[in-house]
C-alpha cells in the first residue's frame, strides 16, 4: 500500500498580526497597534523627528544626518510611507519626503483617546 503525500501551504499576511488573531480585537485596537509599531524603532523616530524639524528632506540628507546605511533608511521610509505617516515625491533621482499631516493627526487622536481615558491610578 502506498502512502499519499500531501502538502500544507500556510500563507502569512504581514499586514495583520495573524490570520486568526487580529479578528479578536476591534478595528481601533488593531489601528493603534499598527500605529505604535511605527514608533517602535529608534531609527523611525529619528527619521520622523528630522522630518518634523526640517519640514521636508531628501533621502540622502537622512543618510548624512543619521549615519545609517541608505538601504536601512529606505526600508524605514518605506514602512512609514506604507502606513501613510509620510508622503514623498520623486525629484530626479532623489526622493523628497514630508510628514502627512492628516495621518499624523489621526494617529495623534487615536493615542490621545486612549491616554485620555485613564483617569486614575489603580495602585
Amino acid at each position: 500500500m502506498f502512502a499519499i503525500p500531501f502538502i500544507v501551504i500556510l500563507q502569512y499576511n504581514n499586514q495583520t498580526m495573524g490570520v486568526t488573531k487580529s479578528n479578536l480585537f476591534t478595528e481601533n485596537q488593531n489601528n493603534i497597534a499598527k500605529s505604535a509599531k511605527l514608533f517602535a524603532h529608534p531609527a523611525r523616530v529619528a527619521i520622523l523627528q528630522y522630518l518634523v524639524k526640517s519640514n521636508q528632506c531628501i533621502n540622502s540628507d537622512l543618510v548624512e544626518e543619521l549615519g545609517l546605511a541608505q538601504a536601512t533608511i529606505s526600508q524605514h521610509l518605506r514602512e512609514l510611507k506604507d502606513q501613510g505617516l509620510i508622503k514623498g515625491n520623486i525629484e530626479g533621482t532623489s526622493f523628497c519626503y514630508c510628514i502627512n499631516g492628516e495621518r499624523w493627526n489621526e494617529i495623534k487622536n487615536e493615542f490621545n483617546l486612549l491616554f485620555d481615558n485613564i483617569t486614575k491610578s489603580c495602585c
